[in-house]
């Protein structure tokens, strides 16, 4: 009996008692690296009785097939981790140590509805804060560059854009069960508001046609994948006021072509577009009028012959 150590001794009056030691675990870090690891550290007290341990880890109640001497386990998987430690043979085991959970690292990344290569002022917009796994209930930072001062909502909404809102956005969040799980940055978005407003440009073609011919009009916008539809107009003139006002031509609202077919051309006439997008809509300046220029009738070329002919006929005068 003298021979046993103190340790020994320890563990056998504990063990007559009906007690049994509890490993200690800790972790360096309880939310795990994007693609790396954390060490676990389990170890049995008091610490005069700490040598000669083999520790075993378990993750979710499942037995990991590794032990070590040296109390640490380097995890790279989310779960709830304990320890347990043996030595002796007959084997004598410690009791379970308390459970730590790690985290895997969630991954936030801003959004921006409608997603547009390029805004304008008075556009709406939504920026969002999405959060990839893990808990649902997050507390949400964010970070930008522009002069425009965020929320902590998930959701940041511009009713009316302006180029102060031009910068980098990006954000993170903070899980409300566990303040210490807190996401990796996102990656900043970047947002361009500009302050000029686009003037789509009209072209008519043919611009030369005969009378009862059709003519294509194209209205052509900056991106013109970005969302847009377009509106037709015919440009009608006003001779008291020396301007001209639009008229919408027939079905030519919210079309989706960026292209609109005249048919049976009779005469001349000018021609106007414009875009929109968006909900509310939000709308271009007016393009540019175009005028088409339609040949004369076959009637109108002999009533011109005819005066041409009268007036250069001898004795006319």
């Amino acid at each position: 009996f003298l021979l046993l150590s103190l340790s020994t001794l320890i563990l056998l009056i504990a063990d007559i008692l009906g007690y049994k030691p509890k490993p200690t675990l800790s972790a360096d870090n309880t939310t795990l690296p994007v693609g790396g690891s954390v060490t676990l550290t389990c170890s049995v007290n008091p610490s005069s009785s700490s040598s000669g341990w083999i520790y075993f880890w378990y993750r979710d109640n499942i037995l990991l097939n590794f032990s070590s001497s040296d109390g640490q386990l380097s995890v790279s998987q989310e779960g709830l981790y304990k320890c347990k430690g043996k030595r002796g043979n007959p084997a004598y085991y410690t009791d379970a140590s308390q459970e730590v959970q790690i985290n895997k690292t969630t991954s936030a990344v801003v959004t921006v509805q409608p997603d547009w290569p390029t805004l304008y002022s008075g556009e709406m917009i939504t920026l969002s804060c999405e959060i990839q796994g893990g808990d649902t209930e997050w507390e949400y930072e964010w970070r930008t560059t522009s002069s425009h001062k965020p929320s902590n909502q998930s959701e940041l909404r511009v009713d009316s854009t302006s180029p102060s809102n031009t910068g980098h956005y990006k954000c993170r969040g903070r899980s409300k069960r566990a303040q210490d799980h807190i996401t990796e940055w996102s990656f900043p978005l970047n947002l361009t508001v500009s302050h000029n407003k686009p003037r789509p440009v009209l072209t008519v073609s043919p611009s030369w046609l005969s009378p009862g011919a059709s003519v294509t009009l194209n209205c052509e916008v900056e991106h013109p994948s970005a969302g847009w539809s377009f509106y037709w107009y015919k440009a009608v003139p006003d001779l008291s006021e020396k301007s001209s006002s639009y008229e919408l031509l027939p079905d030519g609202s919210g079309t989706a072509q960026d292209s609109y077919i005249i048919h049976g051309q009779t005469h001349t006439a000018g021609y106007v577009c414009r875009a929109g997008r968006g909900d509310p809509e939000y709308h271009t300046d007016h393009s540019q009028p175009k005028k088409d220029m339609t040949y004369p009738t076959v009637s109108h070329m002999n009533f011109l012959c005819a005066i041409l002919l009268l007036y250069f006929s001898p004795g006319s005068f």
